[in-house]
């Protein structure tokens, strides 16, 4: 059974290998060192192998990636394939659109004076597109927001924080 220990201490070697676990989870080790979780089944007949997550900073934890193995398992006892659906849900969220996408349709196309259009485009790139730009609306969490609009308030603007707060509301109506 693998603990954080081990994990921390595999090495490389000259070929992949895999350290098992429990429930039919496993640690995979490529030939570089980096490290990810795995549990193969059967479904339908055919071995199919559901990649967890990679392991180390950035990555998820062993305690993690139990819970997720376990959740993979029930998949599979109710004849769902979590390979599938995890590739499913990746599909899905490729053709999601991104915040900055809804952000540049909305400034063409919501009814503005030309003054306030360009107010809030500049505070839309300098403030708010490089901040949000590449992330799914789902992705954009309360805390998100907050830290945005502080960092617009440290730096002595609190009327735009405001406005950051603002039109960040408009373009979650307008998507």
């Amino acid at each position: 059974m693998l603990t954080e220990l081990a994990l921390k201490n595999m090495k490389s070697k000259d070929k992949t290998y895999k350290v098992s676990d429990r429930d039919g989870m496993y640690a995979f080790v490529t030939k570089t060192g980096s490290i990810s979780f795995r549990y193969d089944y059967r479904i339908n007949g055919r071995r199919e192998t559901f990649v967890i997550g990679r392991y180390g900073r950035g990555g998820i934890s062993l305690a993690l990636a139990r819970e997720k193995c376990l959740d993979a398992r029930k998949q599979v006892a109710d004849g769902i394939s979590p390979a599938k659906s995890k590739r499913r849900e990746k599909e899905r969220l490729s053709g999601a659109q991104r915040f900055g996408e809804y952000a540049e349709k909305w400034i063409e196309e919501v009814e503005l004076a030309e003054s306030t259009r360009a107010m809030r485009r500049s505070i839309l790139v300098r403030d708010i597109i490089p901040r949000f730009k590449n992330m799914l609306l789902e992705e954009i969490k309360e805390e998100d927001l907050r830290a945005a609009c502080q960092k617009v308030k440290d730096r002595g603007a609190p009327a735009t924080a405001i406005h950051v707060r603002d039109i960040v509301k408009q373009i979650y109506v307008y998507a």
